[in-house]
């Protein structure tokens, strides 16, 4: 009897020490696309693995801003996030090369190709900084909105816009294009658009409604500032603990989930672009004259982040890929 009682122990002991729960956390709010796929993608992974792996998510930055989350990575607090812009960034630099401004313009299904050439490289340095991805996020293309008429590059100058505090890409063009930077935590944006603490901002336009910032803004520079990306990063210490054949598993269910939500990010900034023009917001084009400018902002910019925030052979893939 003694003997029976142990074994169901370390059968249940068994089944405990090959479950995994990894809790995540995106700053997508609840009842979004990104919200709906995953959820759905949580639950599809769960069943594929027979309940061995699960995942936690943590939605609307109920875990802080992106920098709050990859602290909790490391101390173990979380295992995994969705990750944009600089706190990309400071898990593999040469991912930022994709996010260079005045690099594909309006192209986004060039860009979208050369992400997926270049996501064998990008993972290779994810895995070298304890990081493994299941997969890109298209952020999509990223505009100016402001509440301050700004009709050429130029007149841009001055302009308090909005950083995450410390990111060098941002900085390089606030720099070269002189603006004024105001660091603020994302949460934060809102309201400083609204009491003037900062005149600007930029963001997809599925982002620009999310965040509630067409309700503050009057104006969006209808000329693509660069295009952005996210990886969805799950701590090397928590992938490890997952048996190999339920890795396959979760990687082959993940990509599904996130070329869907790719698909509907695609269509819901187009849609969510119509929809801050019927709201008002003007529209503001720029010259070709501006373009001229800009291509020799990009050429500045690359002088200031090479072999600093990406290598020089990140730069070097990505111009091959996408033909620059």
């Amino acid at each position: 009897m003694k003997f029976q009682y142990l074994m169901i122990l370390v059968l249940m002991f068994s089944f405990q020490a090959f479950a995994q729960t990894l809790k995540v956390a995106v700053l997508a709010p609840e009842g979004t696309g990104w919200s709906k796929n995953l959820k759905m993608m949580a639950s599809e992974i769960e069943k594929g693995t027979e309940g061995k792996v699960k995942f936690k998510i943590y939605f609307g930055g109920s875990q802080g801003d992106e920098p709050d989350v990859l602290r909790k990575i490391r101390i173990g607090q979380l295992q995994g996030g969705i990750f944009t812009g600089k706190t990309l960034g400071d898990i593999n630099g040469d991912v930022r090369v994709m996010e260079l401004p005045f690099t594909f313009y309006e192209k986004r299904e060039l860009a979208l190709a050369t992400l997926k050439k270049l996501a064998p490289y990008f993972n290779e340095g994810f895995s070298k900084n304890k990081f493994e991805n299941l997969g890109f996020f298209e952020i999509g293309l990223i505009y100016f909105v402001s509440k301050k008429k700004s009709e050429s590059l130029d007149s841009l100058k001055g302009l308090k816009i909005w950083t995450w505090e410390g990111d060098p890409l941002v900085m390089a063009m606030i720099q070269e294009m002189n603006l004024v930077s105001v660091p603020l935590a994302l949460p934060d944006v809102l309201s400083s658009l609204s009491t003037g603490i900062i005149e600007a901002a930029y963001a997809p336009p599925l982002g620009i409604i999310a965040l509630q910032w067409n309700t503050k803004i009057k104006y969006l520079v209808d000329f693509p500032l660069s295009y952005s990306v996210g990886a969805f990063l799950i701590g090397k210490e928590a992938w490890a603990q997952i048996p190999a054949n339920y890795q396959a598993k979760v990687k082959e269910l993940a990509a599904k989930y996130i070329d869907d939500v790719n698909v509907q990010n695609a269509k819901d900034n187009i849609e969510a672009l119509a929809a801050i023009k019927s709201m008002g917001v003007e529209f503001l084009k720029f010259s070709d004259k501006d373009i001229t400018t800009a291509k020799g902002l990009r050429v500045k910019m690359i002088a200031r982040l090479k072999g600093k925030l990406f290598s020089a052979e990140a730069l070097k893939k990505l111009e091959a890929e996408a033909k620059l």
